[in-house]
């Protein structure tokens, strides 16, 4: 199979363009670089480095595509606040470039990463994908509008799509140190460095922590089998984590006793996120996630020997 993963420089992606290469797979990986970088991929790995937004570069990156995976966006909730158009160039119109390139080059199915930012002020959990949506962030909006144009392309022009809610994804490759990172990497880094663990609130919002390889094995199968859903599909196991739960599990693993720092609580941040996870069990029965302990664990090994050698 020819796959090509769209921001596949980056965290989730460079550990699919592995899983993918394992596997046998030829891969194509499309990233600005702009979040990703170079040295997370093999240097013989088929690299185009250019932006969701050169129309020409992604049509020369979809063609000959057997499945797409799309994650290339851009994150974070604050960096939507701080810039709401330029997260709604990225990950609305550039899906709908990626979605356009694979019709003019007749690709049939395509993967795409959307978020459970979307379900926002509703207060319900866990999760469900039928339950309403009320996005608190532009992120959340650009999310929506990308999985919903994913499913209406579905409708439309027959390319079959699965469109994944992702909740917290974490592992190995999830870089700490810039102002955009996410909570599991700013703890680990923290402790490594002798400092006090920044929490917004009090620490006691909960999040569906879900670890990368689960997440890769189960993108890798959905492109392989080129799996579709006329709905969107949490991607996430029903767990629910408070971030004070959290620290108290990075003690007993790392053994060391953190400081703990409250601040302000962010703008447009859900409170609570627990997936329904029917969807996917019916979709991927075979699919077992790695434990919490474990992937801290894998996560805290990576992140130690990424921060002796960086």
């Amino acid at each position: 199979m020819r796959l090509l993963i769209t921001g596949g420089a980056g965290f989730i992606g460079s550990n699919l363009t592995l899983m993918a290469r394992a596997a046998g797979h030829d891969v194509v990986v499309l990233d600005d670089l702009s979040t990703g970088y170079r040295d997370n991929l093999p240097a013989d790995v088929e690299f185009v480095e250019a932006s969701l937004l050169d129309a020409t570069a992604v049509n020369k990156a979809v063609a000959g595509a057997d499945s797409i995976v799309h994650l290339a966006a851009l994150g974070s909730v604050p960096r939507s606040i701080a810039d709401p158009m330029r997260s709604h160039d990225v990950n609305v119109n550039g899906t709908l470039g990626v979605l356009e390139a694979a019709r003019a080059n007749d690709v049939s199915h395509i993967v795409a990463a959307s978020s459970s930012s979307v379900y926002g002020k509703n207060p319900a959990l866990p999760k469900h994908e039928r339950e309403w949506v009320r996005p608190m962030s532009p992120y959340a909006v650009t999310k929506l509008a990308g999985e919903q144009y994913l499913l209406a392309y579905q409708e439309s022009f027959g390319i079959k799509s699965l469109a994944f809610r992702f909740f917290n994804v974490y592992g190995p490759r999830q870089r700490p140190g810039h102002v955009y990172a996410a909570v599991i990497p700013v703890f680990m880094d923290a402790l490594l460095r002798g400092q006090p663990l920044p929490v917004n609130g009090t620490g006691e919002q909960s999040r569906d922590f879900t670890f990368v390889e689960t997440v890769c094995s189960v993108l890798l199968q959905a492109a392989t089998n080129k799996t579709s859903h006329d709905e969107p599909v949490n991607l996430a196991f029903g767990t629910n984590t408070s971030l004070l739960s959290l620290i108290d599990q990075l003690r007993d693993l790392t053994g060391i006793d953190p400081v703990v720092e409250h601040r302000e609580p962010r703008r447009g941040d859900v409170p609570h996120s627990q997936a329904d996870n029917a969807s996917l069990r019916a979709l991927f029965p075979e699919i077992e996630p790695v434990e919490m302990t474990e992937g801290l664990a894998k996560t805290w090994e990576w992140l130690s020997e990424w921060s002796r050698t960086r």
